[in-house]
Parts: C-alpha cells; structure tokens; sequence
C-alpha cells in the first residue's frame, strides 16, 4: 500500500515513521511534510499546501494511494474528508460536520450537554461588555477561551480577573466573535486519543501534556512542550469509566446528530482530585506530541487500525497490542515560543542523538540545500523508550544534550508528576 498524509509537524513525522514499519507499507508520501519526512526512509514530501484539497486529490490518485490520513485540524474543519469522500478516496479523519467537536468550543459543550458527559459550566459571548461582566461576577480563577481554532493556544486560564479581562479583549480584539468562558477546575488533565469507526470506539494508551511553556507549569499556553505513556494515574477502572461514561455516549450522540464520525476523538480531560472525571475539550484529531509518545509504544500495525475505522469494521479487530513499557517525549522549541522566533537557524547533532536509541520526530524543520534548519515554533520532539519513566526521560535528555540550533529551549521537568 501507499498511504498519503497530511501535515508538516511532529505528529506528521511520527504517523510516517510508524505506518513506515509496516510490511504492508510500500511508500509514504507527506504533504508538505518536513525536514524529517524528506529523509525518512520509504517517504516522499510533495509541497503542497494542507488546504489544496484538488491538489491532494490529484495526489492521490496518481500515486493510487490506499489511504490518506490527516493530521492536522484545520484542514479538517475546513472539509478536507467531505471533499476527498466526495471523489472516492478513502480518508481517516471526520467529516467538517464532525471536526466541529474541536473547531466549535461552544458546539462541542452543547453536544456534551445533549450526551450526558460532564463538562465544566460555562457561558457563551459575543458581545465584549457582557463577558467582562461575567467575569467580574465570577472572580477567579476562571478559564477563558476562543470558540474556534487557535493552534492549541487560545485557552487562558486566568488567576485574576485582570488576568481574565485582558484574555477576553485580546480574543475579541484578535478577530474571534464568540468566546466560551468557563469554570476553573483543580486536578490532573490527561489526554485520552480514541480511534472510531462511528459505532465502536477504540481507546489508546492515555497520555500527559505539558501546555505551558515554563517550568513548573508556568507561563502561556502552547501547542505542548512534553508528553508521556501510558499516564499512571489512568487506571484500569478509570479507563473503562472513561470509555462508558465519556467516549462512547460521544460517539452515540454525534450519530443521533447525523454525524458519521470516523477518526481520532481526543478528550481532553481533568481528573479531579476527589476522582470524577470531566471534558474540558475535545480534538478531531491526534495529539501533538501525545502522539509521539504513543505510536512508539504499538505493536498492532498502524494502517490496520486506522483502514478498520474508514471501513466501519473496528468491532471485528482483535485488542489493541502495546509493549509493556513507558515512552517520553521532549520538545525542542525556538527561542521566544510561543510569541515571535526566529528561523533558519542551522540544527546539529539529530544523528549523534539518535545512536543513543531515541527517536527525533521532526517539527518546525525543513531541508535547505541538505541542511537542516529550523521552520517553526516547536522545532523537535526528542522521543525515549524505557522499561520505566526515569529510564526514558534520562535517555531523552540525554539525547537533548547532542542537539544544538541557536535559541533552542526546552523544559527540564518534563514527567515531573510522576513522581
């Protein structure tokens, strides 16, 4: 088979590496892809952009791929799957109908509301003048967010009403007509990535994020600066609470919709610390760099998992197979992530790195004249393997020691609640 994916970040380099590994597996072929992508063995970058679906569609039809998978949401919500379905080719990723479980903040809590599954409460606005009111109402802490995509960074969650305020003008300023402002919850978020086929759902190893970009958790919001699997504190009962209580009745409500949801659905959740379980959002698609955490960790073929879903045929595959073992991801960043950076700084020491036995899943990279340089904010996801979490993390960091590219920024406590 040759199999197309969609996207140029890290996410994108490890699903190629991945399906990669597969017998069954002739070619990749990224779109645009990265530096990663341009040297992975077996894969071929075509410059395309992510929102050029007659361009993916002629794509994939002259290269005959079997299956395109999209990795990143906007093209997801801008239709990509509708558009693609629409010529016959076979797509993993849910329809725009579907995709507004992450490009509507306000859609998605409706829908949670409709389906039973705890959310926290919040308000809706349009209007500037009445969120700063509620705000005001309210106090802190409270969270603030944009109802449409913002790259993983359009969440606030403010300490101070002033901190709030200033969240709620910046959005309205910043061109987002609508924002969800919502409860402040305590306790330990976990992402939980679930394959779907629109009838059965599939979780995956849960994970842990690092959003901030501080030490400490501290700082702005970002895209992920770490993660790490399988989450300790997920337990097996958990999981299944998580799976009954959560996924499933998600899934059943999008079908009561009309929506045949065929993808990945992430919840973004938090465990309190009393044990109930609450969705702070939900995602269409994989987690970045929750999925590079993840995918090292699988033993079933990738591309079966991801066919089943397309096919609605996921009931019939046996459980999914992971090694008995944890994996680590540390995020190399540009210097100023997540405000303004630089690119084009030169990248040296991937390979020293990598005969350590890590895994440097490509981000922000490209290929210049066979050098490679930076091209993002988050320039590198330096994956580890290990019996146990220390044994990962150290083998991660290091492998972070070999890196080097100027301003180059990573957080040091990356697993630091695992202990």
């Amino acid at each position: 088979m040759k199999i197309l994916v969609v996207g140029n970040g890290g996410r994108e380099h490890a699903l190629a590496w991945k399906l990669l590994q597969s017998q069954q597996i002739k070619q990749v072929i990224c779109i645009p892809g990265n530096g990663g992508t341009a040297s992975l063995p077996g894969c071929q970058n075509l410059p395309l952009p992510v929102d050029d679906f007659e361009g993916i569609e002629r794509c994939a039809l002259v290269h005959n791929v079997s299956l395109i998978v999209v990795g990143p949401e906007l093209p997801l919500a801008q239709g990509i799957t509708d558009y693609l379905q629409s010529k016959n080719l076979k797509i993993f990723g849910p329809t725009q109908a579907g995709a507004q479980i992450e490009s509507s903040k306000h859609w998605a809590k409706t829908l949670m509301q409709s389906a039973g599954v705890p959310t926290p409460d919040f308000e809706v606005f349009t209007d500037l003048a009445a969120a700063v009111a509620y705000v005001k109402q309210q106090g802190a802490p409270i969270v603030v967010k944009a109802d449409s995509l913002a790259a993983g960074k359009g969440v606030t969650v403010a300490s101070t009403v002033d901190q709030a305020i200033v969240a709620v003008e910046s959005l309205f300023k910043n061109g987002f007509s609508t924002v969800v402002v919502e409860e402040c919850l305590s306790g330990q978020e976990v992402s939980v990535l679930a394959l779907t086929d629109g009838l059965t759902v599939r979780p995956l190893l849960p994970a842990q994020d690092h959003k901030r970009i501080g030490e400490g958790d501290t700082g702005e919001n970002t895209g992920g600066m770490g993660a790490y699997a399988p989450a300790p504190i997920v337990t097996s009962a958990l999981k299944e609470r998580i799976e009954q209580e959560i996924l499933q009745p998600t899934v059943d409500a999008l079908r009561k919709r009309g929506i045949d949801y065929r993808g990945v659905l992430y919840a973004g959740l938090m465990i309190t610390p009393k044990g109930d379980l609450m969705v702070l959002e939900f995602n269409c698609r994989f987690g970045d760099p929750e999925t590079q955490a993840i995918l090292p960790l699988l033993e079933t073929p990738l591309e079966e998992l991801l066919l089943a879903c397309t096919e609605q045929r996921l009931e019939q595959l046996p459980e999914i197979k992971w090694k008995s073992a944890a994996a680590t991801c540390v995020v190399a960043a540009a210097g100023g992530y997540p405000g303004a950076y630089q690119k084009g700084q030169v990248i040296t020491g991937i390979e020293q790195a990598e005969k350590l036995g890590v895994q440097v899943f490509q981000a922000g990279t490209q290929l210049k004249q066979q050098q490679l340089v930076t091209d993002g904010g988050r320039v590198l996801g330096v994956t580890a393997t290990g019996e146990s979490f220390d044994q990962a993390l150290n083998s991660a960091y290091a492998a972070l020691n070999c890196i080097e590219f100027d301003g180059m920024y990573y957080r040091r406590d990356i697993g630091h609640r695992l202990t």
